[in-house]
């Protein structure tokens, strides 16, 4: 989005036309952000729980500071460092989650640290890992969407999601492609399709295998690129035989016919694309399933080719950068891993501290909340909202509220806000400056438009101020930039390289951004880039005629020499894939079911998402009035044959029934669903709070929690 200063000090979102990715096209929710900057809406000042009244009251920066820092250390000296807990966000800037990763290892020394965005892409992280040996949400940018041949978009409602990016779509069939929709519900972006295939909640995966079973059984595999440029065929091709179609069907919901469509659709295409969002990610085998729509795209040879290839579409703000950066319980700056001894003697280098002071991998993010009030005694939170977010959120809730002492920083009072401690008011998007990475892996630098309120301050500031009070009084600075630079050396030779990317270069890009990995500026030519190296300028790459633009991508090759800067890579896998003998792995997968079906007491899916205007826990976007009237509650969405066996009619209250516990909602009946499920969104707390009743089964590799399928049984309320 485009911003200006307004009159009187205010904010007015403007359109960017320039800007690459959303062409200066915004939803209800970026176009009122400015509202939650209002004073009405937002922290200003410090609460402190008082011990006499138990009650949130306003207390100074210092006093609240101080407390938490009391806290932090009474708790590690009586319990060590890792009953201290540390959980992040996926909306904090990657200076922030860089400095929020190094303030949990060095100045706590805890290994108890993760973050929400562990809920959000983590499962196609791991396959993209597995696969490629590289997670990055796309591998190639948006631009390329609309000039494939094929797009397969596997559980995303891009229209109410992220209504910006379906203008890539609707450019798509404006091109002559095709485009194939994988929803349980008919929603606004099915309604789009060519090819709508509505398979039961949490068979994604036997929906994939099936399709590959008909890729090899019609000989429309790509022979050459699997030898060529992959390995491990053999065993996912005899793994994919075992899901014939017409058990597919049986599994799914999806008729023979349809599949055979989508196969024709998909490798008739010159080139072609899978996107997948948490519809299949959100699963506890969502790895295995986003791993399967993979083997898809390598037996066709659709990856690691111009126009072609597998990408993930970001459920958060910085959902890329945040996972990059060291903020999850595994992983150290630049995506390197924790348990890597060289990469924890590099990052220990910047840090100037001991290899060996650096804590181990801790606990996923379900699991670290699971144990508070256990193992974990105190915990600093910052930008998460898991009272409503949280799988078995009243679970979570009574965790939270088991703890000895929590800290939250956020901009509003959030519900987890309100269970705290100490609540700090930190800046928000127009008051600070820092970089985010969108899902293009395409590093923006975000400036900061307005002052905050007097009473607020940064997370860095805060930081800083904590790591101080516990005798780390250098090594946090609070001005955004001395962050980065410090970031750009620790990421520098890791995955996720940002070595060759500064604040000056982004300024100088007019909002353009730069993608990683992008090694040092002055190591022009000498850094390897993993899997990087594209297709030089004007090279061809197969296209459809008579789209503009399709016989050539541009430039994406290595640094050149000479000392010029490297550009960046927009564009992955064209030469050869991050692994270490550079061809793509196939991995063999299964189907199995869901880690809870329906049975005579719980008889119904239940699947969760999101609508136009509200966003993730609805901590912010709830106090805009122009969003809440057009979304001002909860619901769930049934079919009538279901609606007329339990005789409900349409904004009939429902009670909601899982073994976790109960919601009760207003119905909305429509025949956009299966009979055989129902969906509810999650932005709200209270009694229709949806994640109430979700599953917390965990994938066994990604550690993402079965948000996307659980049993419930309907009751009218």
């Amino acid at each position: 989005m485009g911003l200006q200063a307004g009159p009187g000090g205010g904010v007015e979102v403007v359109e960017r036309a320039g800007f690459p990715v959303n062409k200066g096209a915004l939803c209800g929710k970026g176009r009122t952000a400015p509202e939650v900057l209002s004073s009405r809406v937002r922290l200003t000042e410090p609460l402190v729980r008082s011990r006499a009244t138990g009650e949130l009251t306003p207390a100074t920066w210092e006093e609240a500071l101080d407390r938490i820092a009391d806290e932090l250390s009474r708790v590690r000296a009586e319990h060590g460092a890792d009953a201290c807990g540390v959980f992040g966000g996926g909306g904090l800037t990657n200076e922030k989650a860089y400095a929020l990763g190094k303030f949990a290892r060095v100045a706590l020394g805890t290994s108890q640290i993760d973050y929400n965005g562990r809920f959000c892409m983590s499962s196609a992280a791991a396959a993209g890992q597995r696969a490629f040996g590289l997670d990055r949400g796309l591998p190639f940018p948006l631009e390329d969407v609309p000039r494939t041949g094929c797009v397969i978009l596997v559980g995303s409602n891009l229209a109410e999601t992220m209504p910006p990016a379906l203008r890539y779509l609707t450019e798509l069939r404006a091109n002559g492609g095709t485009l194939i929709v994988v929803d349980p519900r008919r929603t606004r972006t099915a309604e789009q399709a060519d090819l709508h295939l509505a398979p039961r909640p949490g068979t994604d995966l036997a929906l994939a295998l099936g399709l590959l079973h008909l890729v090899v059984a019609e000989g429309r595999t790509d022979e050459a690129y699997i030898e060529e440029r992959t390995s491990g065929w053999e065993e996912a091709r005899a793994a994919a035989m075992a899901h014939w179609p017409e058990h597919v069907e049986r599994i799914t919901g999806v008729a023979v016919p349809q599949l055979r469509d989508a196969v024709r659709l998909f490798c008739d295409a010159d080139a072609a694309m899978v996107l997948t969002a948490r519809g299949p990610e959100q699963q506890a085998k969502g790895t295995d399933t986003v791993g399967a729509w993979i083997n898809l795209c390598l037996a066709t040879g659709r990856a690691g080719r111009p126009l072609s290839g597998y990408g993930s579409l970001t459920g958060q703000g910085n959902g890329q950068g945040g996972r990059e950066h060291g903020q999850k319980a595994d992983q150290l700056p630049g995506y390197r891993k924790l348990t890597d001894p060289a990469a924890r003697a590099h990052v220990a280098g910047v840090w100037g501290v001991d290899p060996d002071s650096l804590p181990g991998p801790g606990r996923s993010a379900y699991e670290l909340l699971d144990a508070l009030g256990g193992d974990i005694k105190t915990l600093l939170l910052m930008g998460s909202n898991p009272v409503v977010s949280a799988p078995r959120a009243a679970h979570v809730e009574e965790r939270l509220r088991s703890l000895d002492f929590l800290a939250v920083a956020d901009v509003v009072l959030s519900e987890t806000a309100q269970l705290a401690d100490v609540v700090l008011p930190v800046t928000q998007w127009a008051e600070e400056t820092g970089t985010v990475t969108n899902l293009e892996g395409r590093v923006l630098l975000r400036r900061r438009a307005v002052s905050a309120p007097a009473g607020v301050r940064s997370d860095l500031d805060v930081l800083h101020g904590l790591a101080a009070r516990l005798g780390h009084g250098k090594g946090f600075p609070t001005e955004p930039e001395e962050v980065f630079e410090e970031l750009r050396r620790a990421s520098a030779g890791g995955p996720a390289d940002y070595s060759g990317i500064s604040y000056e270069r982004l300024r100088e890009d007019e909002g353009a951004g730069v993608f990683w990995p992008c090694p040092d500026d002055g190591s022009a030519g000498a850094a390897e880039v993993p899997g990087g190296v594209g297709v030089p300028g004007g090279a061809e790459v197969p296209g459809r005629a008579g789209v503009p633009g399709a016989a050539e991508v541009p430039g994406d090759a290595g640094s050149p020499g000479g000392g010029v800067p490297h550009p960046g890579t927009p564009r992955l896998f064209l030469d050869r894939f991050a692994t270490e003998d550079g061809r793509a792995r196939f991995v063999p997968v299964v189907h199995r079911a869901a880690a809870e079906e329906p049975d005579a007491e719980y008889p119904v899916l239940l699947t969760t998402g999101r609508v136009l205007a509200q966003y993730q826990s609805g901590a912010q976007t709830r106090r805009v009035d122009e969003l809440n009237s057009a979304a001002p509650g909860p619901f769930v969405e049934l079919h009538p044959r279901l609606a007329a066996r339990l005789g409900v009619g349409e904004d009939d209250p429902v009670a909601v029934v899982s073994r976790r516990g109960r919601a009760v909602v207003p119905a909305r009946v429509t025949t956009a669903i299966r009979a055989d499920t129902v969906f509810m969104p999650f932005h709200w707390p209270g009694e229709g709070r949806a994640n109430t009743l979700t599953h917390p089964a965990l994938d066994p590799v990604s550690r993402m929690p079965e948000f996307k399928v659980c049993a419930v049984r309907l009751e009218r309320a």
